[in-house]
């Protein structure tokens, strides 16, 4: 017998799980290294602009999907219309290949953090100390495990017990240590350099790659075209205001990724003498220049601990969005329990994360189309499922069951003040800007264009 589906308890619940779904390492890492690589303040204005316009509409097609069908979406696309029952599969295939992948990531903090706990920050700082850790043949299979455990813990006590509870408490704890770290940042000497470059547009680096890198972030900060923004609304209460709660967690979404860019550009500008090819380092910029400068800082250990602490709660609140997601995908197909779902889950996540794991050691020379398998998985649902489920999205809501649909649902619990917006961005903004990435992504990822 199906379980009583869960639901949160109020807006407050929904916006802090939602957007603690949205904040994860793409907030602190991925969008400081793109607004460094694409022009520091220009990439920030129009990423901005498109949070406004593109993301929102967006966001509330997806939450309103949910709440609407009452399903997660692999039943909801069904629900809505029979042709489209293959974009649930292939969204509910996003979260499930990014799991297993995103939790190694996840491995690798706790396991910088333990580091600086144990006040070997120095150890952490020296060249090629990131490298001999992810080449290792068993360690980093000991840390993903234990952030994959973290993750099936909270989702293993359901909605309002799991994930809105740690949300209430990682979310406001999350938004103040940003802010201070971003404080302390900005008083080392040189960082004003950098908090100019990257908060003062510069008009002259501006092109169609900055938009579109703008855009690609968009959906991996936001959570967007995987399935979790469905999933979410499908547990959010008839009478909670669904276009507010959309700009709260876009507020806390885009917050967190400005302070984010506060926290590490102006001490990277800092510790490199105003270098900017330091900030294009990548995942590498958490992991191998970020120690460095902690190293260099005055109380740089607690810093540091502080910072991957902040870090670590950014990451799990997405990872566990991304577990609710799978587990509530085989809920509403097999009428499974929570608990024998959750631990089938954990399971296949191991099976599908061990490849990830040693891919940059025992399985180094292993690789698929030339990619290591964390980054193929990643490019295949970043750069792949993502736009294609967005695109499909656009025209099933802009042309199949009209946008007139989606704003009965979200008008029910009150006025849809932005409804025009939402209506041209669907059917004529989005769909033009969703091809324009996924043909960008995959001439950039094969090599055919550089950036």
């Amino acid at each position: 017998m199906a379980e009583k589906r869960s639901s949160f308890t109020g807006k407050l619940g929904f916006v802090l799980a939602t957007a603690g779904s949205a904040v994860g390492l793409g907030n602190i890492w991925r969008f400081p290294y793109l607004a460094a690589q694409h022009g520091g303040g220009i990439f920030l204005l129009v990423y901005l602009v498109l949070a406004l316009t593109f993301g929102f509409a967006l966001m509330c097609a997806e939450i309103a999907i949910g709440r609407k069908t009452g399903l997660s979406a692999i039943g909801a696309y069904k629900k809505l219309d029979k042709r489209f029952a293959f974009t649930g599969i292939i969204a509910s295939l996003v979260p499930i290949i990014i799991l297993p992948y995103y939790s190694v990531i996840g491995g690798w903090i706790i396991k910088y953090l333990s580091v600086f706990v144990t006040g070997n920050m120095a150890e952490a700082a020296q060249d090629g100390f990131f490298d001999n850790f992810i080449s290792a043949p068993t360690e980093p299979i000991g840390w993903f495990l234990i952030y994959l455990a973290l993750t099936a813990l909270v989702v293993l006590f359901g909605v309002e017990k799991g994930i809105e509870k740690v949300s209430k408490i990682m979310m406001p704890v999350l938004v103040v240590l940003t802010v201070f770290i971003a404080v302390y940042s900005l008083f080392m000497p040189g960082a004003i350099d950098g908090l100019l470059y990257y908060i003062t547009p510069d008009f002259s680096k501006f092109s169609g790659t900055t938009v579109l890198a703008a855009m690609g972030q968009l959906f991996y900060s936001m959570s967007l075209a995987m399935g979790i923004m469905i999933t979410y609304g499908s547990y959010m209460k008839k009478d909670v205001n669904l276009e507010s709660s959309v700009k709260q967690i876009e507020l806390f979404d885009t917050g967190i990724a400005f302070f984010a860019g506060l926290m590490i550009i102006p001490a990277v500008f800092a510790f490199s003498g105003g270098d900017e090819s330091a900030l294009g380092k990548g995942p590498g910029l958490m992991f191998v220049t970020l120690p460095k400068v902690f190293e260099s800082m005055p109380g740089g250990s607690i810093i540091g601990t502080v910072f991957f602490i902040l870090v670590l709660f950014a990451a799990l609140t997405s990872s566990i969005s991304l577990m609710e997601t799978v587990v509530s995908i085989f809920m509403d197909k097999f009428g499974w329990s929570r608990k024998a779902t959750c631990i089938g889950v954990f399971a296949g996540c191991v099976a599908l994360g061990l490849p990830s794991c040693l891919g940059y050691g025992v399985l180094s020379d292993v690789t698929v189309f030339g990619m290591a398998f964390l980054d193929f998985f990643d490019f295949i649902s970043n750069s792949v499922l993502m736009p294609i489920v967005a695109l499909v999205t656009c025209i099933l809501v802009g042309y199949v069951i009209k946008p007139k649909a989606l704003i009965e649902e979200i008008e029910l619990s009150g006025k849809f003040k932005r409804k025009t917006l939402f209506t041209i961005v669907i059917k004529y903004i989005a769909p033009v800007c969703i091809v324009a990435i996924l043909i960008f992504s995959i001439l950039e990822t094969t090599g055919v264009i550089k950036v």
